[in-house]
């Protein structure tokens, strides 16, 4: 093949992988230089960027047209499409028969050349014209003499014949070969295939590779979809069922008999030696050890020389033979695509439920697929999976494994039971936590408590020498400080243990759990260890609720529930364990309360603020009278619901509450208590709202320095504390600190956090509202970030989205992009009014907003409309004199003054003036920027007297701009 040392990239599908390399390594022996990911891409790498580079070095992108190429998985959006087709050279080339319908519109239109149904010679010849392009001749062409080319081909091809790809499909399956029929609904493990496809090629002599897992899993299917996929590459290809080793011997002389080299009176001991001695003369040859179990037995049949030997196994331990390696359940996407295929229509949302609760296990994928196709309805299977787990996981016919998951199951466990007592007791024991994994420390402590399981004279092993032979028959799944058990094994294995010793296993469960102990659940060092020890606490079929020794792990799971930003998981959690606690202890045990007090937070955490109120009254009102209005409990009540009074927009009566149990607090806990520092904050934040800005700023600066000694820099509340602080240099117009204070509360929040808490997403839009202040472009990306996170997290309607929603207009008003600020306010205040109602604070701060926005788009007609409303509204809310009030009177007042109503402007002014110099004085910022804009009205109006008694300082222009606040 000539050409003039071209670079080329190879972009192919999965499963086409035989073609690419067979492509690719003719282009090579053709002096052209090749990317191709197989061969020039490591594991780890990054995809997106590797792919970014390959396409900028190549001079041209070869394409291997194919129905896979084009499936819809694969073409993740224009961009990548566009590179790729849109390029300068872009050669298509068809490896099967392909109508236009196939082939994406963008390049349908490309010209391809067809490499399907040819001879080698004629394949490298097209692949050849393809790349080099044809030449019209300079003279006649001579009468065409076939020989003369094929000869010039022949010669590319005979080179490396031994050694170089062979053409997929050319050859059909090898001469010898005796592998079962394809699974036509094999999808998904490209990238296992193509794993093992590299470690079978990554050495000169015999290369061992092994597969292992837990049954069902579809190790067998990945090694006959290999099989099948690369026959072509193959001379001799022999599947060999490993399960009796034993047995083994007489395969072989199956296979020496179909080569030739068999004796007959030798016997197969013999013969099988002599097929292993062939084999390490002969190159390309594959040979399958199905289900081999026992790496001593296998050993000595292991073939030497220059071929493949794959096995599959549920014993990990190959090490000192073979590559092993571990075949997980499928990736979610995986599961989809596979029951997209099987069960055409289902819909997505199905699917996913499905796949969740099989525990994307092929086997029981396979078997939910056929069960459904032949008239089971989604949830119908999904109830008797729940019901009855071991009758439905032995249904659904699956021709491709020997035997259902239910059965499967039980013959594992059967042997333990006979050979491993206890290992199969602490399997059924797993059985009954969740499907998470299980800290073997938490075992090593509860041992001597545990009834269920055979006492071990060697309290130092005994946890290594149960878990090896669940590893070995690959029931567990083992990390360096635990174990896994698939949701499914769990299942199938509580459904074959009597009530009687269900009842012993709880009891052990039980005494497990109650050992754990992780820390303060309010500490964000510790939720790691409580989301471990909660994941196995909610676990649907615990079943140990009830247990007294268990109540006070049980409220800390709930609490971390709530810190950690899990609401949802923690009503679920809270609800129950009230209704069972209350079944057991009454409705006014301090447990009992506890546990609706933690369901009341949540509900608000959900968005639920009407839901939430009546939870909260009534767990104050109990505990009021059980306990007395000092009892800590009582105050954490009566804190929350003057938080709920704040989230409904009471804030007159929630600031009365705050003062009063902050109070409270500090005589009956002390300054420092946390729970004190708790009501100094929220005392603060109401004094802010309610125009105290001084004040505010005096208590905020106390309580972030108390909560930096008592709880840590980084503790949520402490955050929060330094937000909140900032939010108040802002608020006074000190932009260069509230930045600073924003930006360091940010970066802590991002590090303990993490990106998707509320603090964290609150600390972003602090930032941004600071940074459009400061006129910085950074604040957009930031913002529409932390507002995708919430939507995607919450939804549209949660608390934390409308707020991020609130502070995107602002940071788009800060930016002067005011038309987008409007279209957001319009939405927004639609959305308010129809969750909260037309008058709720939240709503008349988008209506103000709003207008402000309006004002700058001189729509003052509709802006002074929306300002008269808002000041109508909050005047019979919290009065005439009230800074809520008093702020959107002001701001109607300029707004009056821009669209020239200076009479108006002059009315309402007067009248906010009045109100702040006897409230606020006139030294205040408020009072005075109302003197100026007054001023500036009076000279207006000619009358100019009047304004210079209130002495006019500076000019209108930048007298009031709007401040999006």
């Amino acid at each position: 093949m000539t050409g003039t040392g071209q670079r080329f990239f190879i972009s192919y599908a999965g499963v086409d992988r035989p073609w690419a390399e067979w492509v690719a390594w003719h282009l090579e022996r053709g002096g052209h230089r090749i990317i191709l990911d197989v061969w020039d891409w490591r594991t780890g790498d990054d995809f997106v960027r590797r792919m970014d580079e390959a396409l900028e070095r190549a001079d041209a992108v070869v394409a291997l047209f194919s129905k896979a190429y084009f499936e819809d998985g694969r073409w993740t959006g224009d961009e990548w499409s566009n590179a790729v087709a849109r390029r300068d050279r872009f050669i298509p080339l068809a490896i099967e028969p392909l109508t236009n319908d196939d082939v994406r519109p963008l390049l349908a239109s490309r010209i391809r050349k067809d490499l399907h149904g040819l001879e080698e010679e004629a394949a490298v010849a097209a692949l050849r014209e393809a790349v080099n392009g044809g030449r019209r001749p300079t003279e006649a062409p001579p009468l065409p003499v076939p020989e003369a080319e094929e000869a010039a081909v022949a010669e590319v091809v005979a080179v490396g014949a031994a050694d170089k790809p062979r053409l997929p499909g050319s050859t059909g399956r090898p001469d010898v070969w005796n592998v079962r029929r394809r699974n036509l609904d094999f999808s998904g493990r490209e990238a296992q295939i193509a794993d093992l496809r590299d470690g079978l090629l990554g050495g000169e002599h015999s290369v061992v590779y092994a597969l292992h897992g837990m049954g069902g899993i579809g190790k067998t299917q990945l090694a006959l979809e290999y099989a099948h996929r690369f026959a072509g590459q193959y001379d001799l290809v022999w599947w060999i069922d490993a399960e009796q080793a034993d047995q083994i011997p007489v395969h072989y002389t199956e296979l020496a008999d179909r080569l030739g080299i068999a004796v007959k009176e030798a016997g197969a001991e013999h013969n099988a030696r002599m097929l292993v001695q062939h084999l390490s003369g002969r190159s390309r040859w594959l040979v399958i050890l199905d289900n081999a179990e026992d790496p001593d037995q296998v050993e000595r049949w292991l073939p030497d020389g220059p071929g493949h030997v794959l096995i599959t196994s549920r014993n990990p331990n190959w090490r000192r033979l073979a590559r092993p390696t571990s075949l997980d359940v499928f990736a979610r996407a995986d599961s989809l695509a596979y029951f997209r295929t099987r069960v055409p229509g289902i819909g997505e949302a199905d699917a996913d439920v499905l796949a969740r609760e099989l525990g994307d296990l092929p086997l029981a994928l396979a078997q939910a697929a056929d069960m459904i196709e032949r008239g089971t309805h989604v949830d119908l299977y999904l109830r008797l999976l729940h019901e009855n787990t071991s009758p439905v996981l032995r249904e659904g016919e699956v021709p491709d494994y020997p035997e259902p998951l239910a059965a499967a199951v039980a013959i594992a466990v059967e042997d333990l039971d006979g050979k491993h007592p206890d290992a199969a007791a602490l399997l059924r024991l797993a059985a009954f936590l969740g499907p998470d994994p299980i800290p073997t420390e938490w075992l090593v402590d509860a041992r001597e408590r545990l009834s269920t399981i055979p006492a071990q004279t060697d309290a130092l092993t005994w946890m290594r020498t149960t878990l090896e032979p669940l590893r070995r028959n690959s029931l567990v799944r083992i990390d360096g400080s635990g174990f896994q058990v698939h949701r499914l094994t769990q299942a199938v294995l509580r459904d074959q243990v009597d009530p009687a010793r269900k009842e012993a296993i709880r009891d052990d469960v039980a005494a497990v759990l109650a050992s754990v102990t992780p820390g303060d659940p309010e500490t964000p060092g510790h939720w790691s260890a409580w989301a471990s020890l909660t994941s196995h606490l909610v676990s649907q079929h615990i079943d140990i609720h009830h247990r007294p020794e268990l109540r006070a792990t049980l409220r800390g799971a709930v609490n971390f529930l709530i810190r950690s930003a899990q609401p949802r998981a923690a009503a679920e959690l809270a609800g129950t364990l009230r209704d069972t606690w209350t079944a057991q202890l009454g409705r006014d045990h301090p447990d009992v309360l506890t546990a609706t007090q933690f369901l009341g937070h949540a509900t608000s955490d959900l968005g639920d603020i009407y839901g939430a109120r009546p939870i909260i009254e009534d767990t104050h009102t109990r505990r009021r009278a059980t306990l007395g209005d000092d009892h800590p409990d009582t105050l954490q009540s009566a804190n929350d619901l003057a938080a709920i009074h704040t989230r409904l927009g009471l804030y007159s009566v929630a600031h009365a509450m705050h003062q009063d149990t902050l109070d409270r607090r500090r005589h009956v806990l002390g300054d420092d208590h946390p729970d004190t520092l708790q009501s100094a904050a929220n005392f603060a934040a109401s004094l802010y709202r309610m125009g105290g800005i001084a004040a505010a700023r005096e208590l905020d600066e106390d309580t972030l320095a108390r909560r930096r000694r008592v709880l840590g820099e980084d503790h949520p509340e402490t955050l929060r504390s330094a937000l909140q602080l900032g939010e108040v240099c802002f608020e006074l117009g000190e932009v260069t600190e509230a930045h600073r204070m924003h930006t360091e509360a940010w970066e802590r929040c991002r590090t303990a956090l993490g990106d998707n808490h509320p603090v964290t997403l609150g600390a972003a839009g602090c930032l941004a509202n600071t940074l459009a202040e400061m006129g910085r472009d950074e604040a957009k990306s930031m913002i529409e970030d932390a507002l995708d996170r919430c939507r995607r997290i919450y939804g549209e309607s949660h608390p934390d989205s409308r707020r991020a929603t609130y502070t995107y207009a602002c940071v788009m008003f800060g930016l002067n992009n005011h038309e987008e600020a409007r279209r957001i306010l319009v939405d927004l205040m639609a959305l308010q009014r129809s969750v909260l109602g037309r008058d709720h604070a939240e709503t008349l701060v988008a209506m103000n907003q709003l207008a402000l926005t309006l004002s700058e788009l001189r729509q003052y007609t509709e802006a002074v409309r929306l300002l008269e409303d808002v000041v109508a509204w909050r005047s019979k809310a919290y009065g005439e004199d009230h800074p809520e009030t008093l702020k959107p009177a002001f701001n109607l007042g300029a707004i009056l003054y821009e669209a020239r109503s200076f009479q108006a402007a002059a009315a309402v002014l007067e009248d906010v003036l009045a109100r702040r110099r006897g409230i606020l004085g006139d030294g205040h910022k408020d009072t005075q920027k109302t003197v100026q804009v007054l001023t500036a009205t009076y000279k207006r109006m000619g009358q100019n007297r009047k304004a210079q008694k209130l002495t006019a300082k500076k000019s209108t222009k930048s007298r009031f701009r709007k401040k999006s606040r």
